[in-house]
């Protein structure tokens, strides 16, 4: 198969079908111990019910991953290919939605889980860095840690690429799973470790099938026609076109939260758009 038409593990069907699959969850777990570092005992994907049709239904939803670490801590994974160069408030915006979700009606604050966001993302939103960063709440006296309770993960593709050389701990390899490109390598990491050997066993099934593939290039049509946003823009500035980007995403985080019945206030308040503004869009909200 040419394998400039061959869906990728970044598509984020592909991923979560074979990451999230009932039966898969040693793959999930053996990913996010080499992201987190941390001995996982137990784990529970949250799953979405009826993924396919949502998908066809709302094509440039959210398509994240979800799960529980040891019936206290939440994880969420998100695959991003287009920067729309609002990570850090869109990570925050979901975030603190599973944070303020965990916590059970009546229940003390101490009892809120850990949330923990994972992106991993095509571009590189940071300029410096390696390609693997976390970010933590400090507090400004000596950098303490206020909360172990928030943590985000950035994990930069195209800076893996080029840090890859010589790297071959255990997160190095499942990206070179995730980033397919280099086969060699991909083998390397399967002969080593027989989690990727399974989730490289799972991505071939998924990509020969033909439902699968259609599906998933429904997923990737919707982003390629989103990312035409942002090459539009280009061509009459690339000033004008982050703007643009901007009011397209907007548009989206306004049908997100209007479908989660959300009140318009919060919706202005998120966005900064009119009430008039909002309202416009919400009419074409299913």
């Amino acid at each position: 198969m040419n394998r400039e038409l061959q869906l990728k593990v970044t598509n984020d069907y592909i991923f979560k079908k074979i990451f999230a699959k009932k039966g898969n969850e040693s793959i999930l777990k053996d990913l996010l111990n080499s992201i987190l570092q941390i001995k996982i005992k137990s784990i529970e994907v949250i799953s979405d019910a009826n993924l396919e049709r949502q998908l066809e239904s709302n094509k440039l939803g959210i398509l994240d991953l979800k799960a529980k670490l040891d019936e206290e801590t939440i994880v969420n994974i998100e695959i991003q290919i287009i920067n729309r160069y609002n990570m850090i408030e869109r990570t925050l915006f979901y975030w603190s939605g599973l944070y303020y979700n965990v916590l059970q009606k009546g229940a003390d604050y101490k009892e809120i889980k850990k949330v923990i966001a994972i992106n991993i993302l095509d571009y590189n939103e940071f300029e410096e860095g390696p390609y693997h960063e976390i970010a933590r709440l400090r507090r400004e006296y000596l950098y303490k840690i206020l909360t172990d309770k928030i943590e985000i993960h950035f994990i930069q593709i195209p800076k893996f690429k080029k840090q890859r050389k010589d790297m071959k701990t255990k997160l190095d390899m499942w990206m070179d799973f995730i980033s397919q490109i280099d086969e060699k390598e991909v083998k390397n990491a399967m002969s080593k470790n027989k989690e990727i050997k399974k989730a490289q066993e799972e991505y071939e099934y998924l990509t020969g099938d033909e439902e699968e593939r259609r599906i998933a290039f429904l997923r990737e049509k919707a982003i390629r026609d989103e990312n035409s946003i942002f090459d539009a823009g280009k061509d009459i500035g690339k000033k004008e076109g982050i703007e643009i980007g901007k009011e397209q995403t907007q548009k989206e985080i306004v049908k997100t939260m209007t479908k989660e019945k959300m009140p318009i206030e919060t919706i202005m308040k998120v966005t900064k758009l009119s009430r008039e503004e909002i309202e416009k869009i919400q009419k074409n909200v299913i």
